[in-house]
């Protein structure tokens, strides 16, 4: 859906006593969060518009947020996860995607068995992990994202196929 939303970045602590605030940045470029219009909050509640931005290091940014003036205000946002219109980011290149584009889809293995569905996509430093809930409850399946494991995705019909590595699937290992 267009007016979906996507986890760009997310508030850290106050810079300065000037309302500035650190940025975690998500994006490819870690600048170019500021290019993707107002931001919002995960509840659209709140709108943010960077009036400036700097570079602190790797995808740290120090950012400037209209109407935050005070070390307090800005404080205020620490910890507040920050997200783009899906709409107003570029498309991504091909065999990459948004995680948001992948969350909501049917999980099935090649032969068509129902694994369940994903819920969440994340990396905890050795890669993309999916998170599939199961269909009846039970144990959330994690799965590594990779072309092996993931070989297809189709959009059109809302599924990914999955074919669990051997060691996941039960199956011994050895020649």
């Amino acid at each position: 859906r267009p007016d979906s939303l996507v986890l760009v970045g997310v508030f850290g602590a106050p810079r300065g006593v000037r309302g500035e605030i650190r940025v975690k940045s998500f994006t490819g470029d870690p600048k170019a969060i500021g290019a993707y219009g107002p931001l919002v909050d995960a509840r659209r509640a709140r709108v943010f518009a960077f009036e400036r931005l700097r570079g602190l290091k790797d995808d740290l940014l120090v950012v400037k947020v209209t109407g935050v003036e005070s070390r307090e205000a800005a404080a205020a946002l620490t910890g507040v996860d920050i997200f783009a219109r899906r709409d107003r980011l570029p498309p991504p290149s091909e065999d990459e995607y948004y995680h948001a584009d992948l969350v909501g889809l049917d999980a099935v293995t090649a032969t068509g068995e129902q694994l369940g569905r994903v819920a969440r996509v994340s990396n905890y430093g050795a890669g993309d992990i999916l998170e599939i809930a199961r269909e009846g409850g039970g144990e959330t399946l994690l799965m590594p994202f990779t072309r092996a494991v993931a070989p297809t995705i189709d959009f059109e019909s809302g599924r990914i196929v999955i074919e669990p590595p051997k060691e996941i699937a039960g199956e011994p290992e050895g020649p």
